[in-house]
């Protein structure tokens, strides 16, 4: 029987605040067990929670990026389970009044000509909780509690169950992340826990309308995660109803060295937790004003400058994927591209030199020891004639490890274009006379001679001969393809 595939992802996302959403205890990756904590992270009692204002701001500015209708009236609510990472017994989130709702973005994959637009259910703001951690020693049979995570401001991204492959939602969570990235509410940065996935699968035969039992992946911390858990689990379903037998609705968890999905729980359902609204916290109006002045203050979304930068500026689809799919990559090419004026061999020079070392060190482009104005006037140099590409390329080199503009290695190192017409002359006359068999070719129609001598006249002069110069001197020294001329 052929299946179809459903799925839908909630996406935790930790915001890049200084302090926790409820006190001010730092907000800090890391650090000694429970020592970024304070009395509300430990649940003393008489510890009253007072909401982060930045935290407002920036699960705003995330849901406006994600085109989500922002709610003017929200709240916090108490969902109550217990667990020893949770030592207040509940935690703080929204359950009927999300602050954003609707929205979605817009992805396309390998393999997929078209876009295809994702909507999203809601983005809610809720607390994290703290970290268990569980010892490899068999002979203790304890483990550990860690608080420094405890009320890190979380917001969580629910999408509708519109995902119909891994690589849907594989494509789906790198879009995603580059626009969390784009506004800077995140790093993002999974192996910190920045950004975690629970990934809900089911299947149902072809033409069926209805949804059937599902199956909830809990804290997926990688993209090819998120892709294998749900291509084991689309597999396990499929095997389960193929000997028609059923399951219950449950939570599993991906077991990365066994490759496969493990049954931790049967599933909660909402009415499990007992929402009811958090007493200690005052609802929410969020104005208009409110609303429009962090609007003002979004950059170009990753998508509007993809399409800028092919249709203003007339870069391949490929070359403006590449440019935008990170804003400090994209804002490197832009400050480049104002001193070289040439978006093309710009778009060239950061795409395959810049981006090609700062892949192979695995550094961020902002730590790049070249600078955004220095590879402008590289491409500069060329534009102008002054340089060639070849030039350029050991120029290059030299301001890797030196803070010399190009203009000064030019200088210093004379690697500028020779453009002296006799000298070029003298020159080329020489290399001409060094290589009969590629004249007697040229002058018996074989244009591909021309290569040889343009090669060799590049190599007497060490890649400085302006190459158009020295086209035109040759071919006048040669004459007419297949017509013997006297030199």
């Amino acid at each position: 029987m052929e299946y179809e595939v459903i799925i839908g992802l909630e996406v935790h996302v930790q915001l890049n605040t200084n302090s926790k959403i409820f006190s001010t205890a730092t907000n800090e990756f890391g650090g000694s067990p429970n020592t970024h904590i304070s009395t509300l992270c430990v649940a003393l009692p008489g510890t009253l929670p007072v909401l982060n204002e930045v935290v407002l701001e920036k699960a705003v500015r995330a849901g406006l990026a994600l085109g989500c209708d922002i709610t003017q009236f929200t709240k916090f609510d108490r969902k109550n389970y217990f667990y020893p990472d949770l030592p207040k017994g509940y935690q703080i989130s929204q359950f009927d009044k999300p602050y954003a709702t609707k929205g979605g973005l817009h992805v396309k994959w390998k393999g997929q000509s078209e876009e295809k637009f994702i909507p999203l259910t809601r983005i809610h703001m809720e607390e994290d909780a703290g970290k268990l951690i569980h010892s490899h020693d068999p002979s203790i049979h304890h483990s550990y509690v860690d608080y420094n995570r405890a009320g890190t401001p979380l917001i969580e991204i629910v999408s509708e169950p519109d995902m119909r492959s891994s690589e849907e939602a594989y494509a789906y969570l790198n879009e995603l992340k580059t626009i969390l990235r784009y506004v800077q509410v995140s790093d993002c940065n999974m192996e910190e826990g920045s950004l975690r996935c629970d990934a809900n699968v089911s299947i149902r035969p072809i033409g069926e309308k209805g949804f059937r039992t599902r199956v909830e992946i809990k804290n997926l911390n990688s993209f090819k995660a998120v892709k294998q858990a749900i291509d084991y689990e689309v597999e396990w379903q499929k095997d389960q109803y193929s000997r028609n037998q059923t399951f219950v609705q449950m939570t599993k968890l991906w077991d990365a060295t066994l490759l496969k999905t493990i049954p931790m729980r049967t599933k909660e359902m909402s009415h499990d937790y007992r929402y009811f609204p958090e007493p200690d916290l005052p609802a929410l109006e969020i104005s208009d004003q409110y609303i429009d002045d962090i609007r003002k203050t979004l950059p170009e979304l990753p998508r509007a400058k993809k399409e800028r930068y092919i249709r203003d500026l007339g870069l391949p689809e490929y070359d403006a994927e590449v440019l935008t799919s990170e804003r400090e990559i994209a804002e490197y090419f832009e400050k480049s591209l104002e001193i070289s004026k040439d978006a093309k061999k710009t778009s060239n020079w950061v795409k395959d030199e810049v981006l090609g070392i700062v892949n192979k060190e695995n550094i961020s482009i902002s730590e790049f020891s070249v600078g955004p104005d220095r590879i402008g006037k590289l491409v500069a140099l060329i534009n102008s004639g002054e340089i060639t590409g070849k030039i350029a390329k050991t120029i290059f080199e030299d301001m890797l490890t030196s803070t010399d503009s190009p203009e000064k290695i030019v200088e210093s190192k004379g690697l500028k274009v020779v453009r002296d017409d006799k000298a070029l002359e003298e020159i080329i006359v020489r290399v001409i006379a060094s290589q009969p068999e590629s004249v007697e070719a040229w002058n018996n129609g074989k244009d591909r001679a021309l290569g040889a001598i343009v090669g060799a006249v590049m190599k007497e002069t060490k890649g400085k001969a302006d190459p158009k110069l020295a086209n035109e001197l040759i071919l006048a020294k040669l004459g007419p393809l297949g017509e013997k001329k006297k030199v």
